[in-house]
């Protein structure tokens, strides 16, 4: 048992849930310490902590369970990716499908740790629907990319929603802080997936399916990678100023600026180590690079707005 349930987390790359949980942990500790357009601070709940760590874990494994179901055979002609556990017969089918269905119910049930506030509930399967979409995108577009960073746009989006869900049935400019940081998310994950699919261009091609590097050219889609990571920046710069927006004011100073100088220059870092004619240490990138930026933009905006 032990074995099967390390085989199904290594399926799901679950150490990869570090790309979007510290952003929706990001937006709770911005919608607690926020104010309310009506005066006040949202009140910590503990229940609702769990609620985001529940429904992110839940979403984020039966999205990309599906996502391997999906792709099997794919993966299995793809010299890269024919050993994952489908394709080589280390898991079974029905396994995936048990696991990707408990992980679907596991979301649904942590939406109601958030009642009396139903939204999360009411939304959860269109939100479960997008997600499990995306893994067909490449099948008949180039933008999957993006659809994946929407997909973990969601997480910041949704965990406002959840918190403070019926302040925005009366001020739907609260959430521009939300959308700010989301769409931020949007544009790295895209620009990340972008780089990484760089590898499988030739494969890509071959199998008819359509990516950015399939389209561009590896080298052209280098290039709108990085046009994506500077509309991340340059979107991050607009979080102070959420108050001009009309959304509520964040008390965010010199440390978040530190922060966001600190993060561009991994972002730059990232990208000197992929060049069209060098695509070996697109993991590096991939993986160390974006953990470091995402765990580091919770601790850097958590510690400046929690000072």
């Amino acid at each position: 048992m032990l074995q099967r349930t390390r085989q199904l987390l290594e399926m799901i790359r679950f150490s990869h849930t570090v790309f979007a949980l510290p952003f929706a942990l990001l937006a709770g500790v911005m919608a607690w310490t926020a104010p309310l357009p009506g005066g006040g601070q949202l009140l910590f709940r503990w229940q609702h902590l769990a609620g985001i760590l529940v429904c992110m874990v839940g979403a984020r494994s039966a999205a990309m369970a599906f996502n391997r179901l999906a792709d099997r055979r794919i993966d299995g002609q793809n010299p890269r990716t024919r050993g994952r556990h489908l394709p080589a017969g280390l898991l079974s089918v029905g396994s995936a499908v048990a696991f990707t269905c408990v992980a679907a119910l596991l979301f649904l049930a942590g939406t109601l740790l958030f009642l009396p506030n139903r939204l999360p509930l009411l939304l959860a399967l269109p939100v479960l629907a997008f997600l499990l979409g995306y893994s067909f995108a490449k099948r008949f577009t180039s933008l999957a990319h993006f659809w994946l960073g929407a997909a973990l746009m969601l997480a910041p989006v949704a965990a406002w929603i959840a918190l403070r869900g019926e302040t925005l049935l009366v001020e739907p400019l609260d959430a521009v802080p939300a959308v700010l940081l989301g769409l931020a998310v949007l544009f790295w994950v895209a620009g990340f997936d972008i780089i990484y699919a760089c590898q499988d261009a030739e494969f890509d091609a071959g199998a008819r399916l359509r990516s950015v590097p399939v389209t561009l050219g590896v080298r052209g889609a280098l290039r709108l990678a990085a046009a994506c990571h500077l509309g991340m920046l340059l979107i991050l710069c607009l979080l102070p100023l959420s108050s001009f927006l009309g959304g509520p004011s964040l008390p965010l100073g010199w440390i978040y600026g530190c922060g966001l100088a600190a993060v561009a220059g991994l972002l730059v870092y990232e990208h000197a180590l992929v060049r069209p004619d060098d695509l070996t240490r697109v993991n590096v990138a991939f993986f160390h690079v974006n953990t470091v930026v995402s765990v580091g933009l919770f601790l850097i905006v958590s510690l400046d707005m929690l000072l």
